[in-house]
């Protein structure tokens, strides 16, 4: 186990120019500007996305809920009337 190296260091100390690595991401007011419009267009998407589930759970399913309800109900009136005469 004393044959092992840091490869980190080795990797970093390659050549002439020694790789330096930041830690901590520097942001500009650019990025920072560009975050909070992605942010914005997210929360837009999410929004749309919840008013075309809202329209199609909601209004179309109970839509056609009621429509065969309706139908259901006029079909057993009908067969009730005919099989009266």
């Amino acid at each position: 186990m004393a044959d092992v190296k840091d490869l980190s260091q080795i990797i970093a100390n390659k050549g002439d120019k020694p790789l330096v690595l930041l830690p901590v991401k520097l942001h500009t007011q650019a990025d920072a500007e560009l975050e909070r419009q992605l942010r914005e267009l997210k929360a837009k998407q999410e929004l749309r996305k919840d008013w075309i589930l809202f329209i199609v759970r909601d209004v179309v399913v109970f839509s056609v809920a009621i429509l065969f309800m309706f139908a259901v109900g006029g079909y057993s009136v009908f067969i009730q009337m005919k099989a009266l005469y």
